[in-house]
């Protein structure tokens, strides 16, 4: 009887190692996805903020223009949301991307997103994603994109060029300008404007 126990446990031995060495391994192939996915959600993090940055740049553009058209009238297209922006924002983007430890893939482009004009911008991260047992992780980078979108946050009241300047802004509210007289104290912000947000 006692033998038969101390084969029995002989046998058992091989089995639990076996097991063990199999929940390790799934362990660390759950370690290497876990750590992808963190490389993903920062990338996605670092494609928003160059984004954001981005339309926030181009934004200011916009602001100018709306300021230039004031003496003549040509005031209205810009603040509608019906002047495109010049600028692609790619060095606010750059910067924030850099700040979240990655690079731009490319120069952020123009774009469309529900009727309005947005910027898309693609990056890359700086990092890996690490060793593991997965091959080639070691050297895999990960990459996101991201849209923003910049979207008119006001209309016009009154348009009569050389008299009056009216528009109403969603939360700001009127906004009374005379073309003659106005100087930069008189005039909204940019953010006052358009209102920037990353695209659903």
């Amino acid at each position: 009887m006692f033998q038969r126990l101390r084969n029995d446990k002989g046998q058992t031995l091989p089995l639990y190692v076996w097991l063990v060495g199999i929940l390790l391994f799934v362990a660390f192939v759950f370690f290497a996805f876990a750590k992808a996915a963190v490389a993903r959600n920062g990338a996605q993090s670092a494609a928003d903020a160059a984004a954001l940055a981005a339309a926030k740049e181009a934004r200011k553009e916009l602001l100018v223009q709306v300021i230039a058209g004031i003496p003549t009238g040509a005031w209205v297209v810009p603040l509608e949301g019906g002047t495109p922006p010049v600028s692609n924002g790619a060095a606010s983007a750059a910067h924030l991307a850099a700040e979240n430890k990655s690079h731009l893939d490319g120069a952020p482009q123009h774009t469309f997103a529900g009727g309005n004009f947005a910027i898309k911008a693609k990056i890359e991260t700086d990092y890996t994603v690490g060793d593991s047992l997965v091959p080639g992780t070691e050297n895999k980078r990960a990459k996101a994109e991201a849209t923003a979108v910049i979207k008119p946050r006001c209309h016009m009241v009154a348009n009569v060029p050389t008299k009056v300047v009216k528009f109403y802004c969603e939360g700001s509210g009127l906004w009374d300008i005379d073309p003659k007289t106005f100087n930069a104290g008189d005039l909204p912000e940019a953010k006052d404007l358009f209102k920037v947000q990353l695209a659903e």
